[in-house]
């Protein structure tokens, strides 16, 4: 199949749509089960590419859960705590390796994967299949399946979930083209490696990195190399915890995926795990009302004629105090910018969600300064000279 007639592109209005290979050969991927649109293909598309590059880094099956054109979250298949497990709500599934990197993709923030496309580096199998089904999501794809995941997932969505099967030897060409208002761009595609020998250039007092910090720096990068930039990515124990995107402002990427880290944290504290929902209560809403709880507007589920429609009992509110002090224990994080941390506030920022390590480019005129924020908290950073614009 040479090319693949869509319904429209970006929008309803945006027609005809397809996708095509200009020099004849067939397209890489064949759709298994549903109707992909433009949109699902442009994440299905860089959310392969993250994922292999995780796989090829780590050695480990990795899975990412993606949503407009940016990562929601993006994981290797590390084993889970029974924390991990309680608020990834993988409850009745033997996990794999593979459905572990999915359950970590999936659960750092699920708000923003609520209808997402994943992408998987190996085969579907059937534990994974069985988390995903439990999700709202448009589509996956994965380079084989087996067959009982199949099976599982051409069920969903009333048979129209989309399932997608690339082809794993697939090298796209040298030169990548795309038009805007009309006008062609071209440039070389982003062949770059990521791997630790990024990092050798420590330019912090302290520069002792351990193998686990590697791994999570290395995953950072790879993360931001398919993110919309501005972009900044958190990394805790092999899996991004935070990941801000499209931001004009650097600290404000630094904020929203600090938020973001930070909200992952929270959402395995006591008071957390303790809440108890009423039965029966849509996983999209239980989700939405964690998010509330532990935010400042925690009063929208807790009022009285509010808190009776999501929880059994009325919770105590956590308070600023109690939040401060439970984002305290969070260490040993990673933190990876795509471009170069400008001003020292994106490390002041950094530290507050438990960054002890990082990666950036380097190359700011207040380098000086920036260096000496991280060595006011004992961090290492390393500057990897390699930009990481995507757009």
């Amino acid at each position: 199949m040479t090319e693949l007639q869509l319904k429209y592109g970006c929008n309803p209005n945006q027609k005809p749509a397809r996708v095509f290979m200009e020099n004849g050969a067939d397209l890489p991927v064949t759709v298994l089960n549903g109707k992909p649109g433009f949109i699902n293909l442009l994440d299905a598309f860089n959310g392969y590419q993250l994922v292999k590059e995780l796989t090829e880094a780590t050695g480990l099956p990795a899975a990412t859960s993606f949503k407009h054109v940016s990562p929601a979250g993006a994981a290797v298949g590390k084993p889970l705590s029974d924390t991990l497990k309680q608020i990834y709500f993988t409850d009745g599934v033997e996990l794999s390796p593979m459905a572990c990197a999915y359950a970590r993709a999936r659960g750092a923030d699920r708000m923003s994967s609520f209808g997402d496309f994943i992408a998987l580096s190996g085969e579907c199998d059937e534990a994974t299949a069985l988390l995903i089904k439990k999700e709202v999501s448009d589509g996956i794809i994965a380079p084989s399946y087996s067959e009982k995941a199949l099976e599982i997932l051409k069920a969903k969505k009333n048979g129209n979930y989309c399932v997608i099967q690339i082809d794993a030897d697939y090298v796209p060409a040298e030169l990548e083209k795309k038009q805007v208002f009309g006008v062609t761009f071209e440039q070389g595609h982003n062949f770059l490696k990521i791997d630790s020998s990024c990092l050798s250039n420590i330019v912090t007092k302290n520069k002792t990195m351990s193998d686990e910090d590697k791994m999570n720096l290395v995953i950072s990068l790879i993360v931001l190399k398919y993110t919309q930039s501005n972009s900044v990515c958190y990394v805790k124990d092999g899996q991004a915890i935070g990941i801000g995107a499209g931001q004009q402002s650097r600290v404000h990427c630094t904020r929203l995926a600090g938020q973001k880290a930070d909200n992952w944290w929270l959402r395995q504290s006591p008071k957390v795990l303790g809440l108890q929902f009423v039965d029966g209560i849509k996983r999209a809403d239980r989700d939405n009302a964690i998010d509330v709880y532990i935010g400042e507007e925690y009063e929208d589920v807790l009022a009285d004629g509010k808190w009776q429609n999501i929880f059994k009992t009325r919770p105590e509110v956590f308070t600023r105090e109690e939040k401060k002090e439970w984002l305290s224990k969070n260490t040993d994080v990673a933190i990876g910018s795509d471009a170069f941390f400008p001003f020292g506030d994106n490390i002041e920022r950094a530290r507050k969600s438990g960054v002890t390590v990082v990666a950036q480019p380097g190359g700011s005129v207040r380098d000086d300064n920036v260096i000496a924020a991280a060595d006011s908290y004992n961090m290492v950073m390393a500057f990897t000279g390699i930009r990481l614009f995507h757009h």
